[in-house]
C-alpha cells in the first residue's frame, strides 16, 4: 500500500502522524512525503537553511521514505501565492504516488500556511477524483503548537473520529522528532518530547491503549 504524508513544514508529519507512519512501515507499506515549504534566505541565515535541509534528509532516512517531494515554497507566504499553482503542484505529486491513504494537516490550524495546503489538497482530492488517483482514505492530523492554538470556533475545531494505536512506535516517533534540532522546544512548550508523549497518552486513553494518534477522517471510499 502506498501512503502519502502531506506536511506544510518539516516536522508537521512527525508531530501529527509519525507513529502512524512507522506503523505503516512495519506493515510493509510504502511511505511518500510531500513537504510544501522550506526555510529560505533572508528570512533565515544560510547556515540555518542548510541545517534544516539536512534535518529533512535525516528524517526521511529514519522513516525509510520511498520518495520525498520538496515543493520548495517559502514559509509563511502561501496565502499570497496563486492558489491554482499550489493545487496543480499537489496534483502532480498525488498523480505520481497514487496513494491509497493520504495524511494531511488539519485545516483549522492557527498557521495560515496550513489552511492553504489543506484546501489545495482537498481540491485535488474531491470525492469524485479519489478513484482516479487511487485514493480511498484521507485523514487530517493535529499538529501541536498549531492545532490547539486555533481560535475557539466550532467550524475550525479538531474533532477526532479516527484513532491509531501507536504504542509500539511511540519511542521511535520521539527519537525522530529529536532529529529536528532547529524545531525542538524546551518543556513545557508544545514541540518537546514531554508534550508529544502526553498527547499520545491522552489520545490512547480515548481508545483504551497506552499511546495513540488521533485524526479527523475527511473522506473515505469503501
Amino acid at each position: 500500500m502506498h501512503i502519502l504524508a502531506i506536511a506544510v513544514h518539516p516536522d508537521d508529519e512527525t508531530l501529527g502522524c509519525g507513529g502512524t507512519l512507522l506503523k505503516h512501515r512495519a506493515a510493509g507499506d510504502e511511505l511518500h512525503w510531500l513537504v510544501a515549504t522550506q526555510a529560505t534566505e533572508p528570512q533565515w541565515p544560510a547556515d540555518v537553511v542548510q541545517a534544516k535541509r539536512l534535518e529533512v534528509d535525516r528524517v526521511a532516512a529514519a522513516y525509510g521514505m520511498k520518495q520525498v517531494y520538496r515543493l520548495g515554497l517559502s514559509s509563511t507566504t502561501l496565502d499570497s501565492m496563486p492558489r491554482t499553482e499550489i493545487i496543480e503542484t499537489v496534483r502532480r505529486v498525488v498523480a505520481e504516488v497514487r496513494p491509497e491513504v493520504v495524511y494531511l494537516i488539519h485545516g483549522g490550524d492557527a498557521h495560515t500556511d496550513h489552511h492553504v495546503i489543506f484546501e489545495a489538497s482537498l481540491a485535488v482530492l474531491k470525492s469524485f477524483y479519489m478513484r482516479k488517483f487511487g485514493v480511498r482514505q484521507i485523514a487530517a492530523y493535529e499538529t501541536l503548537s498549531s492545532t490547539e492554538a486555533a481560535p475557539p470556533l466550532l467550524s475550525r475545531a479538531f474533532i477526532p473520529n479516527l484513532y491509531v494505536d501507536i504504542t509500539p512506535h511511540v519511542e521511535q516517533k520521539l527519537a525522530i522528532m529529536d532529529l529536528y534540532r532547529s524545531e525542538l522546544q524546551p518543556p513545557p512548550l508544545p514541540r518537546c518530547a514531554d508534550s508529544l508523549r502526553a498527547l499520545a497518552r491522552y489520545r490512547g486513553a480515548a481508545i483504551g491503549v497506552e499511546y495513540a494518534e488521533a485524526f479527523m477522517l475527511m473522506r473515505e471510499i469503501a
